[in-house]
Order: structure tokens, then sequence, then C-alpha cells
């Protein structure tokens, strides 16, 4: 009896090493890219660290962002959750100041961002003279769009899918339309305006309708003129938004851009349920994610990466976070 449950117990041993083997040979197949001894993961919600890092072919999809100094652990945020959350092969386009490469080149090459595709672009701040005062998804386009906006007015509808952000700017925060220049328009002064903090953009008719030097030419004009309206953030890079783009841009789907995180009393106005959901969220208004005082601070945290050089430091209630 002893000799039978051994040899049944050295079968069972060898159909179980079988099995584990063609387990082996099916994952392999599956992830051609795995090295002996690597962790293959059976759900893609490993953090970061752990996740296998792909290999990205295709079209590239260029990302614009822009980089400051005060701000640079926002962009590094901002970029590792696109990274992260995307098999796309991105290409990141960092917009900075002369004074910022050296910080911004050590934090990407010290830290998990190493391998992530990016060009630096160096912004020279001489471009803007005489253009500005000193106080001043995969989505499809419609045909002859050369860029997407998110609505900056709350219909019925749209409440309902962003949950009654309640926000209502019209032109008229952003223009002076007692200005002849912006009376020749013909724009009316109620139209809704749009939320330039997320631009879809379609390259080819950017370039084919000359939107930069539209956006140029009323930059200056503004500079000699003051066409633009004190109401709404004293902003210097919507209201030529507004002009160009007037009734000839295409929509972003709100989910894609959930607005206003920075507002005062955003964590009333959006449940963790619907920003959990969200595809991209946008801190705009004075409170930041990296201050004390913000809302969903807890989803932020989540994509920041340490400072290698420890210039930028989270704001944090308690001294142990981050």
């Amino acid at each position: 009896n002893v000799v039978i449950l051994v040899l049944l117990a050295v079968a069972f041993l060898i159909i179980v090493q079988r099995n584990l083997l063609n387990l082996n040979d099916f994952l392999i197949s599956e992830n051609p890219d795995a090295v002996p001894g690597m962790l293959l993961p059976f759900e893609s919600e490993f953090s970061p660290e752990l996740r296998p890092d792909l290999v990205r072919t295709g079209e590239k999809i260029p990302v614009v962002i822009t980089a400051a100094e005060e701000r640079l652990g926002a962009v590094v945020a901002a970029m590792n959750s696109v990274y992260q959350n995307s098999k796309a092969n991105i290409v990141f386009n960092i917009v900075t100041m002369n004074d910022t490469v050296d910080h911004l080149k050590v934090w990407m090459s010290k830290t998990q961002l190493n391998n992530v595709k990016h060009k630096i672009i160096i912004f020279e701040p001489q471009l803007l003279n005489g253009k500005i005062t000193k106080d001043p998804q995969k989505l499809d386009l419609k045909s002859g769009h050369a860029a997407a906006f998110s609505d900056d007015c709350d219909s019925a509808s749209a409440k309902g899918i962003v949950r009654g952000a309640g926000n209502q700017n019209n032109y008229i925060g952003f223009l002076d339309f007692k200005k002849e220049a912006i009376k020749k328009l013909g724009m009316r002064a109620n139209t809704c305006s749009f939320n330039p903090g997320v631009i879809v953009a379609n390259l080819t008719e950017w370039k084919r309708q000359n939107i930069t030097n539209q956006l140029e030419h009323w930059m200056e004009l503004n500079a000699q003129e003051d066409l633009y309206s004190k109401t709404l953030a004293e902003s210097i890079t919507t209201p030529p938004l507004l002009i160009v783009f007037y009734k000839h841009h295409s929509s972003i789907d709100p989910m894609w851009h959930v607005r206003h995180l920075g507002a005062t009393g955003a964590g009333n106005r959006y449940s963790p349920q619907f920003v959990k959901a969200a595809k991209l969220l946008h801190w705009n208004g004075h409170y930041k994610p990296w201050s004390r005082t913000s809302s969903f601070t807890e989803v932020w945290d989540k994509w920041y990466i340490q400072d290698p050089m420890r210039k930028f430091h989270p704001v944090r209630k308690h001294a142990g976070d981050k």
C-alpha cells in the first residue's frame, strides 16, 4: 500500500510539473518580451514600479506640456500618469525655460521616467516681445477644425455628466466688447467660452489655417489697444484663442477634461467615484494638488515622483506625508 501511495504521489507531481511547463510556454508566447525570472502580472492594477515596460511602436503621439520651475512636480506627475495609463507611442514635447532644463533632465533620468520618449524645447521669452502686456481621447475633429476644447458653460445635460460644476464663463468675461476691433468681429458677448487648459490639435489644419500667426496678430493688437477684459483671472492666453476659434472648433468629451478641481468647494461638487472614473483631471483654480488645501490630492499623489534634487516639495498637513 505504501508503494502504491508513493507511486501515485510521483505521478501527481509529474502531472503538476507538465501543467506548469505548459502554462509557462503559454505565458511566454503571450508575452515574447519576457525574460527568464521576470514577474508576469495577471492584472493591470500593479503599481507602475512592478509593470514591465511596454515596447511602444506605431504612430508617434506628440503631447505638448509646459514646465515652469515652480510647478515642475506637477508636470512630472502629469507625464507619469499619461505614460502609465496608455500603451500608445507617446512623445512628450516639454516646453520650458533655460534655467529649468538641468533640473528637468535630472528628474527624468534618475527616476522611472528615464525610458520615456521626450524632447525638451527651450522657450525664448523674446518671442513674446510686443505680443503681451506686462500685467495681463482619441478625438475626431470636425472637418476644417484645427483644434478642440472643452466648453466652460454647463448646460442642463452637461451638468449631469460633470456633476454640476456650475460654471458659466462667457466671451464677455475675456474680451472688451466696447473696443472697435472686437465689435467688428460680430461675436456674441454671451457665447459660451471654452477652457484652453487642454487642447487637441490637428496640426495639419493648424498650419494650413496659419493659426499661430492669427494668434500672434491678436496678441500684438491687444498690447496696443488693450482688448482683453480683466473680469476672468486676467487671462492672457484664452482671449486670442476665443477670437481665432470662435464657433470654429470641435468639442472634447467632458470626461476627458474634468475641470475646476482647484476651485473652492471642488470636494463637494465631485464625488470620489466620479473623479476616479474621469479620464483627465485639471486642477485649474487657486488650489493646486501639491498645496495643502486642494481637493483630491490623493489622486495626484499616486502619480507624483519624488524630486531627486529635492527642490520641489508638495505641501502636506503632516510631516510624514509626501
